[in-house]
C-alpha cells in the first residue's frame, strides 16, 4: 500500500521574470544570479527545462524532502 497523502511538488510549467521575487525565486532555485535566469530566458525562453539545461543545471534539480 502507498502512502496516498505524500504528493510530489508540483513543478512550475514556465520560467516567470515579470516580477523581482519571481526572478529572485528562479535565481535560488538554479542557484545563479538573478541576470543569469533573465539571459537563459531570453536566449531559449521560459520552459524550465530549458532554462535549466542552458545553465548548466538540472531540472526539476532538488531532492525531495524526507
Amino acid at each position: 500500500m502507498t502512502d496516498q497523502s505524500v504528493q510530489d511538488p508540483i513543478e512550475p510549467r514556465a520560467v516567470n521574470t515579470a516580477h523581482a521575487w519571481e526572478r529572485a525565486y528562479w535565481a535560488r532555485r538554479f542557484m545563479v544570479p538573478v541576470e543569469q535566469v533573465e539571459a537563459a530566458v531570453v536566449a531559449v525562453g521560459d520552459d524550465p527545462a530549458r532554462v535549466a539545461a542552458h545553465l548548466g543545471r538540472d531540472w526539476p534539480g532538488h531532492e525531495p524532502a524526507t
